[in-house]
């Protein structure tokens, strides 16, 4: 329902105009206000900021029309207004238009004019506010979605390829806040959200230093992909990056009594990237899957504290650029044989 405010001192307008547009009332189209001058109009406006557009004379007392305009922009420039006025000579009406006026009528109305003129600016006043809350949208969007799926919407082609897929050679990393469970067991809910967040940051900060992205969180974890150019070895600086930075944070004094650590696993190799989930219940997740992912999720959690771990076709390819020290083989879950793993040192 639009809102429009009808500002004039001539009392039968007001009965006019609820019996001209008394259907477009009753089906609630729209809803009319009144304010006799000017000011009255700033107060209204005060009380009702949904207003969508502003009918107004000219000539009423204590503030006319052309200075309600200056006001109106002053205190909600997203409404547009109308002048309706019988001063239609080019001097009122040049000067309404360099104060904002979207358009001029002049008395007596003619309604259906009047009529055309309000469905007119309504229209624009509509397209003006639902492109900043687009604009709003589009900034929160990017808060929830990483850069390579606003990147993949980007393209013309994405709703006729929404479920298409491609093999790419990549490094996932899983990164575990240790011990963060027994926190959340002891501690009030919104400080267990605020302390994760606060780790969080501090860890994709490194991640997007290093040219990764943020597949997702999962609870106290993050999952994280890097792709391109030496992906494996902006990974291993990446992951090394979060662990100095971790445990340079301070420990948790009083009841809580905790000092954040990290175990990370990391795997190199093929994996599918696409949108994975349901297009009847439009709800995607663009995001990585395939044994490299399984294999660096099990070699977190093979992982203690403070240690990054690697396989070993990953230590074969950075062994020259990182030291690195075996810690043995270990069975995984879903392995038929054994994996050779390797400690990231430095």
């Amino acid at each position: 329902m639009a809102k429009i405010l009808v500002v004039d001192d001539e009392a039968d307008l007001e009965i006019l105009i609820k019996q001209k547009f008394r259907k477009k009332i009753r089906n609630k189209e729209y809803e009319f206000l009144f304010a006799e001058n000017g000011r009255h109009a700033l107060e209204k406006l005060l009380e009702d900021p949904e207003v969508d557009i502003v009918l107004s004379d000219i000539n009423m007392p204590e503030m006319d029309g052309l200075t309600l305009l200056t006001k109106l922009n002053e205190l909600s420039p997203l409404i547009k207004s109308v002048i309706v006025s019988a001063y239609g000579d080019m001097e009122n009406i040049r000067t309404a238009m360099n104060r904002g006026a979207f358009d001029f009528i002049t008395k007596p109305i003619n309604f259906e004019d009047l009529t055309l003129t309000m469905e007119k600016t309504l229209k624009h006043a509509k397209h003006i506010k639902e492109t900043l809350q687009a604009i709003k949208e589009n900034n929160i969007l990017k808060m929830y979605v990483d850069e390579n799926v606003l990147n993949f919407m980007g393209n013309r082609e994405y709703e006729s390829t929404i479920m298409a897929n491609e093999t790419i050679e990549a490094t996932v990393v899983f990164i575990d806040i240790c011990g963060f469970t027994k926190i959340s067991e002891n501690a009030e809910a919104d400080t267990v959200v605020k302390l994760v967040n606060s780790y969080f940051d501090e860890m994709v900060k490194e991640i997007m230093e290093h040219k990764g992205y943020i597949d997702k969180f999962i609870g106290d974890a993050i999952m994280a992909v890097f792709r391109g150019e030496y992906h494996l070895d902006r990974a291993i600086d990446a992951s090394l990056a979060v662990c100095e930075k971790i445990n340079n944070l301070p420990a948790l004094e009083g009841n809580l009594d905790y000092k954040p650590k990290v175990s990370i696993g990391i795997k190199s190799g093929e994996m599918i990237s696409g949108n994975i989930g349901s297009v009847s219940l439009k709800r995607l997740d663009y995001t990585v899957i395939g044994d490299t992912v399984n294999t660096a999720a099990r070699l977190q959690d093979a992982a203690k504290e403070n240690q990054i771990i690697i396989s070993e076709d990953c230590y074969n390819k950075v062994k020259e650029s990182f030291q690195c020290e075996k810690v043995g083989s270990i069975n995984l879950k879903n392995k038929a044989n054994p994996l050779t793993i390797y400690q990231v040192i430095e």
